[in-house]
């Protein structure tokens, strides 16, 4: 029978962690944000479960940075997550904590050929544990949180040492435990943000039936956007639990005269209507007012350089067919043996050895292993003869 979950709200609270985690070589560390119900995705829980116990820290109420930094980055400790990539964006954005050694039991179950790699399945499959989804998709970010959803977090992480184990033993006697090691490391390299380069995207490229708009219609939709954006981020709600798109696409093609037109639009929140649609209504009337020349039309398609050559496209279905081939013989998906993607880079780059294929951006060592040699070969095939 495990431990009861101790909830951490309190400096004193947090040191009790830290002493638990002193003693232990490996954490099993989970994230909650708030991203579906909130404006913004902020991090809301922190779950960790080291040497069978388990514990739910607030970053609401204490920073956890100081108390958690100096264990998950050291390399001699590794962190057991599933589907690492997002908790690690969270770690690292919100604390400033870069994981320093990984272990991810969704990225284990992938290279077995796992039928489904979520944490559920895995968990009923392997340990026999049934999980309720019931908080799928809680506010975690609302106080205070109760009892029942403190415990349901609490069983993200409260049996990932045990699949952890499970899976990588099976990784072993397969032969692919160094392919996984390969893929956590790869992880901890490149989910980190690096900043955002580049203009911002147009917004109203999101919405695919805006199309079919004028652009003074399309130029409305733009202000409309900016409209939600604005309340949304003042009452930090999640957009669409400010209006949906489909109502501000409804919004900016009819643009109504009156706040009761806009409140009397299908689909349009009444009571957002009478209560902000006075600004909206002023957005509009001003693009009404703009000369032809100054609207801004939908987005037109970006062209990615010119379309491969025939000698190209036939280089990248040769190289397809040797990864559906290894894909086959090890029984794994295509995507998680080599990414489309990743083919037409190895094509671009027209690798003439193996060290050549590594060194193509998101090649593994363990790929070029398993078919880089055939890779290879089909990959000049027209070249040779």
């Amino acid at each position: 029978m495990s431990r009861p979950t101790i909830h951490v709200e309190t400096p004193g609270q947090a040191r009790s962690v830290e002493r638990a985690l002193a003693r232990v070589r490996s954490v099993a560390v989970d994230c909650e944000a708030a991203g579906y119900h909130r404006y913004s995705d902020r991090l809301c829980l922190v779950q960790l479960t080291a040497a069978g116990q388990t514990f739910v820290l607030d970053p609401l109420a204490l920073d956890l940075a100081p108390h958690l930094r100096p264990f998950l980055e050291d390399p001699a400790r590794v962190t057991i997550m599933h589907g690492a990539p997002y908790d690690l964006r969270l770690l690292h954005r919100d604390l400033g904590i870069r994981v320093g050694a990984l272990t991810d039991t969704q990225v284990a179950a992938s290279l077995l050929g796992e039928p489904a790699v979520g944490l559920q399945a895995l968990l009923e499959r392997h340990l026999g544990i049934r999980v309720s989804k019931r908080f799928q998709r809680a506010d975690w970010a609302s106080r205070p949180l109760p009892a029942e959803m403190i415990e349901y977090a609490a069983g993200d992480t409260r049996h990932l040492h045990r699949l952890a184990e499970i899976l990588e033993a099976r990784l072993e006697e397969a032969g692919r435990l160094s392919w996984a090691r390969e893929e956590y490391r790869w992880l901890l390299d490149n989910s980190f943000d690096g900043g955002n380069e580049g203009p911002e995207p147009d917004p109203v490229a999101r919405f695919k039936a805006a199309r079919r708009l004028d652009d003074r219609s399309v130029t409305a939709l733009r202000e409309a956007i900016a409209w939600r954006d604005r309340i949304a981020r003042e009452r930090d709600r999640a957009l669409f639990r400010v209006a949906s798109d489909a109502a501000l696409l409804a919004a900016a093609r009819v643009r109504p005269p009156s706040v009761a037109a806009l409140a009397a639009l299908q689909g349009f929140p009444s009571r957002l209507a009478h209560q902000k649609g006075g600004a909206l209504l002023k957005r509009f009337a001003r693009v009404e007012g703009l000369p032809a020349r100054e609207l801004v039309p939908y987005p037109r398609p970006t062209t990615r350089g010119t379309r491969p050559d025939p000698e190209e496209e036939a280089a990248f279905e040769r190289v397809k067919e040797v990864r559906n081939a290894a894909a086959g013989r090890l029984g794994l998906d295509r995507g998680r043996v080599m990414a489309n993607q990743v083919l037409r880079e190895v094509v671009a780059a027209m690798p003439g050895d193996r060290a050549g294929l590594a060194a193509v951006a998101e090649v593994r060592r363990w790929q070029v292993d398993v078919m880089g040699g055939e890779l290879l070969d089909a990959l000049w095939k027209r070249a040779a003869g």
